[in-house]
């Protein structure tokens, strides 16, 4: 006997998580057989006529492709891009690593010295340093002394042209996260900086667990949800869901972000999980008041104020 209409939601939701369909969603297209024919037989580094494009590091191994942005650029709590900020007096490797940071979809500039750089910073407060060590003027260790004396506790990864003990302990003393050398692999630079940020954004949410919309309230410490003063009871995956949106206000949040976020990469099921807790949703929080949670047709969901 075949469920009545009122009576398939929860089931489908079910349904879908545990009994995926005979072949994957297509969150990831670009991962379905990409290195399947592309890589047999060949050895490591070889390329042919199919490999994309890529783009060599400065001065040393390592390769980037600064047209492929991350797939889910990391951002503030507040939904805005990470600020990055590289100071190095080398022009060239300044730029670079700032289009680097830019091709992962932060907001990243770059200074040339230390004096420029304090000035940068106080205005533009980034998430991130990448200071060069050796530089006329105020060098990258007196320039963190006196960040970290102003109270500034941003992640900062040393480069230099030092690889003596001595040297990487006196970065780290003055308050350094991480320590590279010249010349380095980009892609590399580029994964260290990745993880700090990663980092930095987890402790910041950490720090302020209430997540706001409106007059939506998420108190991720207490595991509640309110809207105007009322409390909204919702199930585990739910509130996981609803965190992520208000994580990420004001951004349009595609159906993969979503699943590889909130369901896990290895997650097996269809894409129409998502419709069916954004709808869960929007039954519970936007019945209460206008409507928080949007669609925006063909890319994904977005919640903020009407």
């Amino acid at each position: 006997m075949r469920p009545s209409k009122g009576d398939t939601d929860e089931r489908t939701a079910e349904d879908v998580a545990t009994h995926p369909p005979r072949h994957r969603h297509d969150r990831a297209p670009e991962h379905r057989g990409r290195r399947r024919h592309r890589d047999r037989g060949r050895r490591p580094g070889e390329l042919d006529d199919t490999d994309p494009p890529r783009w060599p590091c400065h001065r040393g191994g390592g390769m980037l492709n600064p047209m492929v942005s991350a797939r889910h650029p990391l951002s503030r709590p507040d939904g805005s891009p990470i600020r990055a900020l590289v100071v190095d007096d080398e022009v060239n490797l300044g730029e670079l690593l700032r289009m680097a940071m830019t091709n992962e979809g932060w907001d990243a500039r770059a200074a040339t010295n230390g004096r420029d750089a304090l000035e940068v910073i106080r205005e533009f407060e980034p998430d991130l340093l990448v200071l060069d060590v050796m530089m006329p003027g105020i060098d990258g260790v007196e320039l963190l002394t006196r960040v970290r004396a102003s109270g500034n506790d941003v992640p900062v990864l040393f480069l230099t042209a030092k690889d003596a003990v001595e040297d990487r302990i006196a970065g780290i003393a003055a308050g350094g996260d991480d320590y590279v050398t010249k010349p380095f692999n980009l892609e590399e630079v580029v994964l260290r900086l990745r993880g700090m940020a990663r980092r930095h954004v987890a402790a910041a949410v950490e720090a302020d667990s209430l997540l706001r919309v409106g007059d939506l309230s998420l108190d991720e410490d207490a595991y509640e949800v309110q809207r105007a003063g009322v409390d909204i009871k919702l199930t585990a995956k739910e509130f996981e869901l609803l965190r992520y949106l208000m994580q990420n206000s004001r951004r349009v949040i595609s159906k993969t972000q979503i699943l590889d976020t909130v369901w896990g990469y290895d997650f097996g099921g269809s894409s129409g999980v998502v419709e069916i807790y954004i709808s869960y949703l929007r039954r519970k929080i936007d019945a209460r008041g206008e409507p928080l949670i949007h669609t925006v047709r063909g890319v994904g969901y977005t919640i903020k104020p009407s």
